[in-house]
């Protein structure tokens, strides 16, 4: 397969888990009944971005309505579903993380954030993702019929080493559920996923929840899609949207002949392996 549709379903989140959950399954229908064969939902989807509410919309795979829900939409919608992500609990410890379903309701990965978000932003928000989340210690591949790609959460993918790696080991597609403020939003969003994408000739799919207007912590919204060459194909607004591409794979191959900058790194010089 050389090409495939690929939605992002930029929803707004509120206080009730329930009607976020429903609002998310609602938007995961649409696109697949438009055509998507790959569907990504945004970064904490099910809650509202607060460190300190995390505990409290946290739930376990095993027994979790959010991770029910997607399986079933991944399911009953034959598509793979980046299920944005959640506050998942296991034992003590709270995750911010990703879990991915094939076209059967099947479990293919689960990523946790790496790199959790502590700043102080001047005129921004402060945020201590750490005073509640554990960090993730993995790298996430996922094999399709569609591609091979890899998931990073927000934070993640300021660290270019990380996505050098994931595109390393073939990865053509790297999907990014994310919460930028509207502080980092307007300065880095846009910048910081076509650098991504040029420096590693791949898809970027940027999902990010829409604006809300609770005081706090308030979301940037433009969900992306950035192909190889570093153009924004499409960008969704503030609000609700859902924004398609098509992924081209021949064009993936097409930008890695005309400028082979993985195949002519120096090695000799550097070791790019990630060591876990």
């Amino acid at each position: 397969m050389s090409g495939f549709k690929l939605s992002i379903c930029q929803v707004a989140v509120g206080r009730d888990k329930k009607d976020n959950i429903g609002r998310a399954r609602e938007a995961v229908n649409r696109a697949a009944g438009e055509g998507a064969k790959m569907v990504v939902l945004p970064e904490m989807f099910n809650c509202p971005f607060k460190a300190e509410l995390f505990p409290e919309y946290a739930e376990s795979f095993e027994d979790g309505e959010t991770t029910a829900m997607l399986k079933d939409a991944a399911r009953e919608n034959n598509i793979y579903l980046v299920g944005g992500s959640i506050p998942e609990r296991e034992g003590q410890q709270v995750y911010n993380s990703s879990f991915i379903f094939g076209p059967g309701g099947d479990l293919l990965g689960c990523h946790r954030k790496m790199h959790l978000f502590d700043v102080d932003l001047p005129g921004g928000p402060s945020v201590r993702e750490s005073s509640t989340l554990g960090r993730g210690e993995d790298l996430t591949f996922i094999n399709t019929e569609l591609c091979r790609f890899g998931v990073a959460i927000c934070f993640d993918v300021r660290f270019p080493e990380l996505m050098r790696a994931l595109a390393l080991s073939g990865a053509r597609l790297i999907v990014i559920p994310a919460a930028f403020n509207t502080t980092s939003g307007p300065a880095h969003w846009e910048i910081t996923m076509r650098a991504r994408a040029v420096d590693n000739q791949v898809y970027i799919a940027a999902a990010s929840p829409a604006r809300g207007r609770e005081p706090g912590y308030v979301v940037y919204g433009h969900s992306t899609i950035v192909e190889p060459w570093g153009q924004v194909l499409v960008e969704a607004g503030e609000g609700e949207e859902i924004i398609t591409a098509e992924i081209d794979l021949d064009h993936v191959e097409k930008v890695r002949r005309e400028i082979p900058l993985l195949d002519l790194r120096r090695s000799d010089l550097y070791d790019l392996k990630w060591k876990k």
